[in-house]
């Protein structure tokens, strides 16, 4: 007997869009014989009759074969959050702006189900990060990130002061707005906003970026996966700061804390439609001009 074949629907509930795009793919897959859940805080808005509610925590998408996601980036990490430990890819359909982990846009939607239910996709993983908090040694926060963890200022009027260090050396010490440590997938999120460099996915590697940092040396820099990136606040007074996780988990940081990150224990699993180059993907989700490109010519 074949095992039941089951998708966890992540809508972005406040876009009417985003609602008629889930009760379409719902209605679908049920019709084709998977089993279709919705998260709890989804249900409200989104009648689907057939679907199966679950609470929008950890285990809501334990034996899902997919997390399929209708939303923009914010709605992807929010379905990053469900799918993290059960083994299930995350599949995005992008109803935002630039969605730039989304496989498809909305146009696609019913070849997207249609090859969902084929099992025609290919599932490719992305480095995540860990983070955790240190005060006077001991561990009193610990956190994840798909795209980045960032040490960020309270105060509007002031900045913070922090010591940078990588695999237990200092590197530098800034006076900052802040510190963002990404992943290759979070190049072209905070990072990128920040001057980062936009990193290849396919490239292993963690990035650190400061925020406005008032120093002569304050460029951003990338290190090997296995490196492990430290952030200790001075302690002066006022400098107290926020940990953000992806911009959704947040950690009230004290004088004196240490933020360590490295490469985080469960990679999150995307599913694939297309084998799109990333340079393409770049080009695409960002309208870069590429007039006038001729490629490589053959010779005689």
């Amino acid at each position: 007997m074949t095992a039941e074949r089951s998708v966890l629907l992540v809508t972005h509930t406040g876009r009417e869009n985003a609602v008629l795009a889930a009760q379409l793919a719902g209605t679908k897959l049920l019709a084709a014989g998977l089993a279709v859940r919705l998260p709890s805080t989804d249900a409200r808005d989104l009648p689907l009759d057939g679907a199966t509610v679950v609470p929008a925590g950890p285990g809501a998408a334990e034996g899902c074969e997919l997390v399929v996601v209708l939303g923009g980036d914010g709605t992807l990490l929010r379905g990053a959050e469900l799918a993290r430990g059960s083994g299930a890819a995350l599949l995005g359909v992008n109803l935002g702006h630039v969605g730039f982990l989304a496989e498809a846009e909305e146009e696609d939607l019913t070849a997207v189900v249609d090859r969902l239910v084929a099992r025609e996709y290919t599932v490719e993983e992305r480095m995540t990060l860990d983070a955790i908090v240190l005060r006077d040694g001991v561990e009193i926060a610990s956190n994840w990130a798909v795209n980045d963890a960032s040490v960020e200022k309270i105060s509007r009027e002031r900045m913070i002061e922090v010591v940078v260090e990588v695999d237990g050396r200092p590197l530098s010490r800034w006076g900052c707005d802040g510190v963002v440590c990404a992943t290759p997938t979070g190049s072209t999120a905070y990072a990128f906003s920040a001057g980062g460099p936009v990193v290849w996915p396919q490239v292993e590697a963690l990035l650190l970026v400061p925020l406005s940092a008032h120093a002569l040396f304050s460029k951003a820099i990338v290190v090997a996966p296995t490196s492990v990136l430290a952030v200790e606040l001075g302690a002066s007074q006022g400098n107290e700061a926020v940990l953000w996780c992806d911009g959704r988990r947040m950690v009230e940081l004290s004088v004196g804390d240490r933020l360590e990150v490295r490469r985080g224990a469960l990679p999150l699993k995307l599913a694939r439609l297309h084998q799109l180059p990333f340079t393409d993907r770049l080009v695409r989700k960002f309208d870069l001009p590429v007039e006038g490109w001729r490629g490589r010519r053959s010779r005689p």
